[in-house]
């Protein structure tokens, strides 16, 4: 069933799974679970691609629950430095796997806006609460030079 434009950000579609079945039975699966959904909802998101970023770059990302901020030292790689909430009290290297609805979904090396951001450190995985702002910090208002 085609999304309609005129649906609310999150709607339901009924997706019915293995034989075919009475319409009426099918099992309710936000659309932007299945794969197409995903895609289509991240296109219209903002956000931040890690490979567009200057190395050295600090970003000020506002999550429903938290302020952070991460420094991406050299884009595209992965590997950042995180700090804010309770995991990261401490600037904590981490490696930043994407943006996700919470689900298996993960579009890889992106901060988007209205969704969880992944990070792996040692002490395990970590997926923030949605992200509600990001801010790309001037990098000349680093100390320096480097």
């Amino acid at each position: 069933m085609a999304q309609s434009a005129d649906r609310p950000f999150g709607s339901m579609d009924t997706v019915t799974h293995g034989p075919a079945r009475p319409r009426d039975s099918g099992v309710l699966v936000p659309k932007r679970c299945t794969l197409d959904g995903f895609t289509a909802e991240v296109a219209r998101t903002e956000g931040v691609y890690l490979r567009d970023l200057d190395p050295i770059t600090t970003l000020r990302v506002q999550t429903e629950n938290t302020l952070y901020e991460i420094t991406v030292p050299v884009p595209p790689r992965s590997v950042v430095f995180v700090r804010g909430g309770r995991f990261f009290p401490e600037t904590t290297e981490a490696s930043f796997g994407g943006s996700s609805f919470g689900g298996s979904c993960l579009k890889l090396a992106w901060f988007g806006v209205g969704l969880h951001m992944e990070f792996h450190f040692v002490g395990g995985w970590i997926i923030t609460s949605r992200v509600r702002s990001i801010e790309v910090l001037d990098t000349s208002s680093l100390p320096g030079p480097f």
